[in-house]
C-alpha cells in the first residue's frame, strides 16, 4: 500500500543514503517528458524537506530547462537489495550554477567531481512509499568512471566549450541558465 509522508523520516533519509542510482523526471509547460537514472555519490538531504543533487555534464542538460519553465521534479529511488520499497520525492527544483553566490555554500557538500555543471536545490512537497514487490534483485558491482575520465580529458575550457555547443539548449530548444 502507498503511504505518503510530508517529511523525509530518519527511516527515508537512512534508506535514500544507501542508494546507489535514482531516476529524475521533469517536464516543460510543453515538449518532451525527461527521465533520467542519475548516480554517483550525487545526492544530499539537508533536512526533512530539501535535498540537493549534484548534476554533472552529459549529453543534454533537460532538467535544467524544465524548472526555469515548470519547476516540479519528481526523484524515485527503487530497493534493488533487502527489504522491498519504492520512494518517490515530489517537489520544487531550482538550479544553482556555478557563477551563483550560494554556489559556494553547498558545493563543498560533495567530492570534487569532474564535469560538474550545476546543483539542483530541492524544495519537498511530499513524500510517497510503495511496496515494491514486483522490483527486481540486482547486485552493485561498482560506479562507471567513463563521465569523469571523459570530463578529466576535456578540461575545465574544454568543458565550458561543451557547454556552449552542447547544453545550453534543451532537446526542445529551451534555454538551460547555463552560461
Amino acid at each position: 500500500m502507498a503511504k505518503f509522508y510530508d517529511k523525509l523520516t530518519p527511516r527515508l533519509q537512512t534508506f535514500i543514503k544507501h542508494q546507489k542510482i535514482f531516476f529524475v523526471a521533469t517536464a516543460p509547460e510543453e515538449g518532451r517528458i525527461n527521465l533520467s537514472p542519475k548516480g554517483m555519490d550525487s545526492l544530499r538531504v539537508l533536512d526533512d524537506d530539501r535535498i540537493l543533487w549534484l548534476n554533472v555534464t552529459g549529453s543534454g542538460n533537460e532538467t535544467a530547462a524544465h524548472l526555469l519553465e515548470n519547476p516540479r521534479i519528481t526523484i524515485m529511488m527503487c530497493s534493488f537489495e533487502g527489504a522491498p520499497n519504492i520512494l518517490r520525492i515530489y517537489g520544487q527544483g531550482r538550479s544553482i550554477h556555478p557563477v551563483d553566490e550560494e554556489w559556494s555554500d553547498v558545493v563543498d557538500l560533495f567530492p570534487k567531481t569532474p564535469g560538474t555543471r550545476q546543483i539542483f536545490d530541492i524544495s519537498i512537497d511530499s513524500i510517497q512509499t510503495s511496496c515494491g514487490m514486483s522490483i527486481p534483485y540486482f547486485d552493485y558491482k561498482g560506479e562507471r568512471e567513463q563521465l569523469n575520465d571523459w570530463a578529466k580529458e576535456k578540461g575545465q575550457d574544454g568543458i565550458q566549450q561543451y557547454w556552449k555547443e552542447k547544453n545550453r539548449l534543451s532537446i526542445d530548444g529551451k534555454e538551460t541558465g547555463l552560461k
